[in-house]
């Protein structure tokens, strides 16, 4: 596993971002773990994530691409922060766009913040986690009702690698599917599960016995 990705892995535990006990997710689904992107709130956390992020894009989808969408609203601040790191690590000068919930028509109008969008930009989407591709049902109808554009890819945080709607693979496996662009994540929560079982961090053990067996009990119903 490359060094960036175990350093990512207790940022996020040292960040309160990825959390473990006992929590009801929006499917419904009883889980030991949570992650809430939300909990990044200072500005040396937002330097290091989007520095992670970059690292990952630039692995998996290189340098070409011209735009970083991240859908309202948490994508908005994973945007922006990636962007300005990709431009630290890798001097490649990409554009930032988001989209508004609502349409404004006054002053700076439309749906869009940030970059315009126009015809043949290579675009990749960046956000936080992917448990249904829900969000994605919204996000790529607005892209492509922009304008021409080509998306390169998705990169979000933590793949959960949990069952998708369909039953026939994880939510980033069905967003391939339906719309023909490939997925990527920072870390995968099997990594994440490799690098904190029975190991220390901020002074304490964060994955122990009784919580790595609630995972494997997870995984063994929902797991992809």
């Amino acid at each position: 596993m490359d060094a960036y990705k175990k350093e990512f892995i207790e940022f996020m535990v040292e960040s309160e971002v990825l959390k473990f006990g006992d929590f009801t997710l929006k499917s419904g689904r009883k889980s030991p773990f949570f992650m809430n992107a939300g909990a990044y709130v200072t500005g040396s956390q937002l330097k290091r994530l989007g520095e992670y992020y970059a690292q990952a894009i630039h692995e998996h989808y290189g340098d070409d691409f011209d735009v970083l969408f991240g859908p309202a609203y948490k994508g908005i601040p994973l945007g922006v922060a990636t962007t300005i790191a990709y431009d630290a690590l890798y001097g490649k000068e990409i554009r930032y766009c988001s989209n508004r919930k609502e349409v404004k028509d006054h002053g700076d109008t439309g749906i869009l913040l940030g970059s315009d969008l126009k015809d043949g930009d290579r675009v990749v989407i960046i956000e936080d986690v992917t448990t249904s591709g829900k969000s994605i049902e919204e996000t790529y109808p607005i892209l492509k009702a922009q304008a021409d554009v080509k998306v390169v890819g998705l990169i979000v945080s933590l793949n959960r690698e949990e069952q998708g709607k369909t039953g026939e693979g994880t939510a980033l496996d069905e967003i391939e599917k339906t719309y023909g662009f490939p997925t990527a994540a920072i870390v995968s929560m099997s990594e994440v599960t490799e690098t904190l079982y029975n190991k220390e961090v901020c002074g304490r053990v964060v994955i122990d016995d009784d919580i790595k067996s609630r995972i494997d009990d997870y995984y063994a119903q929902y797991g992809a």
